[in-house]
C-alpha cells in the first residue's frame, strides 16, 4: 500500500506533462497566459481528455504557486506525492520475469542529486528507489523537475531504517553492493543477481551502519586530479556496470 505526503506542485512542462500521462494524481493545471507553444498546447490538451480541470493565469500567479522558480508556464496542482512500500518495488521485478535491482540512497538531501538518481534508475530499468524518512530529500517539485518525468514512472519507497530494511531484503535473496572510493574495482565484482545499490552522500560518504550491511564495496576507476564524483553520477556509473553484466556483456 501506497503512502501519501501534502499537496505539493509539479513543476515545468516535460514533468507536468509525463504526470498527465502517468496517471498521477493531478487535481488542476495552470498555464500562463498569453503563451503560444506547442507544449502547453499538447499539455492543455491531455489534461482535458483526462479529466483535469486547466486553468489559464498571469506570470504573477504561476511564480506565486512555484516552489522552483522554474515553471516553463505550466504548473500542476497535486493532492498528493505517491510512496510505495518495499514489497512494491519487489513485485514490479516479479512482475517483469526480472531479478530485483533496486537503489537505496543513505543521506542524500539535495534534491536535485535525488531527481539525478530517480532518472538514471528509470533509465537503467531498476524496479525502484529506495529513501530514508530521515537526511534525506523526498519528492517535491525539485526532484521531479530534474528527474525530466521519471518520478512518475519510477517507485519511490521510504522507510524508518535503512539498515534494517537492507537486512530484510537480504533474507529475500538480493546482495547488496555500496559506492566507495577505497571499495573493488567495480569491474572484479560479480553484479549480476538481486541487487541493490546503495550510494551515500558526497560530503560522508555511506554510513557506517549500512556499509556494514553490505555484501560488497565498489570503486570507480578514476585517473583525474581529484578523488570522487558527484553523488548522481557515481549512481550513473555503477548503476550502468549492473546493467552490463545483466546484460553479459
Amino acid at each position: 500500500m501506497a503512502e501519501h505526503d501534502e499537496q505539493l506542485t509539479l513543476e515545468g512542462r516535460n514533468a507536468v506533462l509525463e504526470g498527465i500521462r502517468a496517471g498521477m494524481n493531478i487535481e488542476r493545471v495552470y498555464i500562463q497566459e498569453n503563451l503560444h507553444d506547442q507544449v502547453l498546447f499538447q499539455i492543455e490538451k491531455e489534461a482535458r481528455k483526462a479529466g483535469i480541470r486547466t486553468v489559464i493565469v498571469p506570470k504573477a500567479k504561476l511564480e506565486k504557486m512555484s516552489r522552483t522558480g522554474k515553471t516553463q508556464g505550466v504548473v500542476a496542482e497535486l493532492q498528493s506525492w505517491t510512496y510505495y512500500e518495499v514489497e512494491d518495488l519487489l513485485k514490479e521485478a516479479e512482475k517483469r520475469g526480472e531479478k530485483p535491482f533496486l537503489f537505496l540512497l543513505d543521506g542524500i538531501e539535495d534534491p536535485h542529486n535525488l531527481g539525478a538518481i530517480i532518472r538514471t534508475a528509470n533509465l537503467a530499468g531498476a524496479h525502484g528507489v529506495i529513501i530514508p524518512k530521515n537526511r534525506s530529500a523526498g519528492l517535491n517539485a525539485t526532484v521531479a523537475r530534474t528527474s525530466a518525468g521519471a518520478v512518475n514512472y519510477t517507485r519511490v519507497a521510504r522507510v524508518s531504517n535503512l539498515a534494517r530494511t537492507i537486512e530484510e531484503l537480504k533474507e529475500k535473496g538480493l546482495w547488496f553492493v555500496s559506492a566507495d572510493m577505497d571499495g573493488t574495482p567495480m569491474y572484479d565484482l560479480d553484479l549480476r543477481g538481486a541487487i541493490g545499490l546503495v550510494i551515500g552522500s558526497e560530503g560522508n560518504g555511506v554510513s557506517r551502519i549500512v556499509r556494514e550491511k553490505c555484501d560488497f564495496t565498489a570503486s570507480i576507476p578514476m585517473k583525474g586530479d581529484i578523488d570522487s564524483l558527484n553523488a548522481s553520477v557515481a549512481a550513473g556509473v555503477l548503476a550502468y556496470e549492473i546493467v552490463r553484466q545483466r546484460l553479459g556483456k
